[in-house]
């Protein structure tokens, strides 16, 4: 019983010192730079009010740069503090871009005929947002992906679907405009 004695002690002592360890290097991995939860807002703080420029459309579908501006302008009034304007000379921000691409493929086919069941419409943009006071890019040339799905059997044809594009990529164009952490 002596013998085992002390090697009990010291695979306890060792087990206390590993703990504390442990406990030591977790603390301090937090203590660094604050990671976690802000109470600080996501927008801007110093913008008030944004143009929303017509985007203009490099593919060869119409009408979907005014679907994609009208739901850029809705989304901005409806996320984030700001006020879009409607004159350019009012506004401290302006927000512009280009569709580069709209894009359609089937996603599943049906087996006997070869017909597509669901297809999918992605539309790629690059978007600009120039601070018209300072003249500083807060976005500079980012591309922006998004896209939607559609069926005929379920009665939507690609304009439903390129709506729902233009509302998704618009609100990814909206996260562009939080500051990041």
């Amino acid at each position: 019983m002596n013998k085992k004695s002390p090697k009990k002690n010291q695979h306890f002592a060792f087990v206390i010192f590993f703990s504390l360890i442990t406990v030591v290097c977790l603390l301090s991995c937090g203590c660094d730079k604050m990671n976690g939860y802000s109470n600080e807002p996501l927008f801007r703080e110093d913008i008030h009010s944004v143009y929303v420029k017509m985007f203009d459309n490099q593919s060869f579908r119409r009408g979907v740069e005014y679907e994609l501006t009208d739901a850029l302008a809705k989304r901005i009034e409806a996320e984030t503090p700001y006020k879009v304007v409607s004159s350019l000379d009012r506004a401290e921000t302006v927000i512009s871009g280009q569709i580069e691409s709209i894009g359609e493929q089937a996603l599943t086919m049906e087996r006997q005929t070869g017909r597509s069941l669901e297809n999918e419409v992605v539309l790629q943009a690059v978007v600009s947002w120039k601070n018209l006071k300072t003249g500083e890019l807060l976005i500079n040339n980012k591309a922006v992906t998004a896209s939607a799905s559609y069926s005929r059997y379920q009665s939507q044809d690609f304009n439903y679907a390129s709506s729902l594009a233009a509302n998704n990529l618009a609100r990814r164009i909206v996260e562009l405009m939080e500051k990041e952490w």
